[in-house]
């Protein structure tokens, strides 16, 4: 009979350290996208990416990217896998779309959500999503790369597009650039209006224009976040000192700065792993000779380690390509789960 209590005082210890474990352990939280625009901070953002391009630590294989047939609106949309690892500390997925056509549904181009993992245990400590999250992420990292690539006098700004990127790419800009003066076109005029509308209560004066044209040789940067197969940014139009942030080609049949663009400037990329892959502004001039892989100055990895070098004089043409990266995305997570979990 002692021995049956004495088992039977075992198996509840046992019950109770389980019952200790799982209430102790961290519950999976989510967090959307109204908590990631409401909260943080560029100038946080960006140091924590740039921390991140710093450090060797960060483990990303080579993203999933396919296309597949979307029948009711025409163009293919696309998916990507974008999986990353900190050893012993974090890691993560996001499972993304880019639907080109998503305007119709009133919907932007992008939808997915992020997992983000202890990296120890595997247990999911969050999900977020992936709209704003890629958004706040891709402003960070052109705004880190214009750190090291635009004049630090730039004081003027030409946004080229109006979704979702856009507000978000004028202000990481304005962050680390004394940006006094900002211009957005945009082919539909009501919503390069509603941009300007939104952010009319910043520290820079914003204004609308209707053409390409007539601001583009006048200004220090120019940030292009469009869904275009056809050259916005022409080489002719561009002066000495620019720098250009192309955001939105995202495949190999898209491009938003023409070969003229490609050959004045000095190019870099935020990875050599995906830029030389999957974008039209890339594979193309190299298609054509206009560029070869050697003449690409540098990445983020670089920049952030002191490994290269960014901008060398003042009438230097800069161009930064981005893709995404992995490492963004598990930065970023990190960074939005902290102050998620620091307001509890």
């Amino acid at each position: 009979m002692k021995g049956i209590f004495v088992s039977a005082s075992k198996n509840l210890s046992w019950v109770s350290v389980l019952f200790a474990y799982f209430y102790s352990m961290e519950k999976m939280v989510r967090i959307d996208d109204d908590f990631i625009n409401a909260s943080g901070d560029f100038h946080e953002l960006i140091n924590a990416l740039k921390s991140g391009f710093a450090s060797s630590d960060i483990i990303t294989p080579q993203r999933y990217h396919d296309d597949f047939p979307n029948p009711e609106v025409g163009p293919d949309s696309t998916l990507l896998l974008m999986p990353a690892w900190n050893p012993g500390k974090e890691a993560g997925v996001k499972i993304a779309t880019v639907s080109p056509e998503n305007a119709q549904f009133g919907l932007p181009s992008v939808q997915g959500i992020y997992i983000l993992l202890d990296a120890r245990s595997g247990i999911v400590k969050a999900t977020l999503e992936a709209k704003s999250l890629t958004a706040k992420r891709t402003a960070a990292a052109s705004a880190l790369a214009s750190s090291y690539l635009s004049n630090p006098r730039s004081s003027s700004l030409l946004m080229l597009g109006t979704g979702a990127l856009s507000t978000n790419l004028i202000r990481a800009h304005a962050s680390v650039r004394p940006i006094k003066k900002v211009y957005v076109w945009g082919r539909n005029a009501e919503k390069a209006q509603k941009i300007a509308s939104c952010l009319a209560k910043d520290s820079y004066q914003i204004e609308v224009v209707p053409s390409i044209e007539e601001k583009i040789a006048d200004v220090d940067i120019i940030s292009c976040a469009t869904l275009s197969k056809t050259p916005l940014v022409l080489g002719k139009f561009l002066r000495p000192g620019q720098h250009i942030d192309l955001v939105g080609s995202y495949k190999r049949d898209m491009r938003e700065a023409d070969d003229e663009t490609i050959s004045k400037a000095s190019v870099f990329v935020d990875t050599l792993q995906g830029a030389l892959k999957e974008s039209g502004d890339l594979v193309i001039p190299l298609r054509n000779g206009v560029l070869k892989v050697e003449d690409i100055q540098g990445d983020l990895f670089g920049l952030c380690s002191n490994a290269v070098k960014g901008r060398t004089a003042d009438e230097e043409i800069t161009v930064f390509k981005s893709v995404g990266h992995a490492l963004e995305d598990l930065v970023a997570a990190s960074y939005y789960y902290k102050k998620f979990m620091h307001g509890k």
